[in-house]
């Protein structure tokens, strides 16, 4: 799942859905805006609700996690014993790699915005850059630790066109970056999980083997999934 974005008076939403998707799943994926407003307290709530989560948790952070600047502070809320949240780092859990990243803009393909003209047009080109070679070095570390381990990325922001199809041509820049596709390519990513692009599509591909996947809430729910999607690995 993904798109959360728990409000302080959700507090007891998510509890029931925590509670099946534990009896179903062995992994729990949140690609990202846990939060709606970015603010700790937020995390807070969403911190207890995850104690009804018995299964380990593996997210990442979205852009409505950065909203206020606290998202160091929201990680460190959620994060624990039961409940990775990565940002360029990996974890193995029931013998599946997984490895995250925020992610970033820049567009999909043969429009992606390229690295000319003013420093903030540069400046943002360079965030996406950042996050693909952070998630490229988060699966090497898997490969180089873990013999033929089946790699999971997540992410937030798409790494293809094909998951945000749905939504606004004009806003595609700002959905994710084919830049990010890159690294999965590379490393053999089994399977790749995001959000974001709650008008998008659910399900595309890079390359032959690669899926991936938009668990936004909103995609989920249009395509008959009550919340959650699962998928045997």
């Amino acid at each position: 799942m993904a798109d959360i974005h728990l409000h302080e008076a959700d507090s007891g939403r998510w509890s029931d859905c925590f509670k099946k998707v534990s009896a179903e799943a062995k992994v729990l994926i949140i690609a990202g805006d846990l939060t709606n407003t970015g603010d700790e307290a937020e995390a807070h709530i969403l911190a207890n609700l995850l104690k009804h989560c018995t299964i380990p948790v593996v997210a990442v952070l979205g852009n409505h996690d950065y909203e206020k600047g606290r998202e160091k502070l929201i990680r460190q809320a959620l994060q624990s014993q039961n409940v990775h949240i990565l940002d360029g780092e990996s974890v193995v859990i029931e013998g599946i790699g997984f490895a995250g990243i925020k992610g970033f803009g820049g567009g999909f393909d043969n429009h992606m915005l390229s690295m000319f003209g003013e420093n903030t047009m540069k400046n943002f080109v360079q965030e996406a850059v950042n996050d693909a070679l952070q998630l490229d070095r988060a699966l090497a570390r898997l490969d180089q630790e873990h013999e033929q381990i089946k790699k999971i990325a997540i992410m937030h922001y798409s790494p293809i066109s094909g998951t945000v199809a749905g939504e606004p041509e004009a806003i595609y820049p700002f959905l994710g970056c084919s830049r990010l596709a890159e690294p999965l390519l590379r490393r053999k990513v089994l399977a790749t999980f995001h959000g974001h692009a709650h008008l998008g599509t659910m399900q595309g591909r890079i390359g032959n083997e690669s899926m991936v996947y938009n668990v936004a809430i909103p995609v989920l729910k249009k395509n008959g999934h009550d919340g959650y999607f699962t998928i045997d690995i």
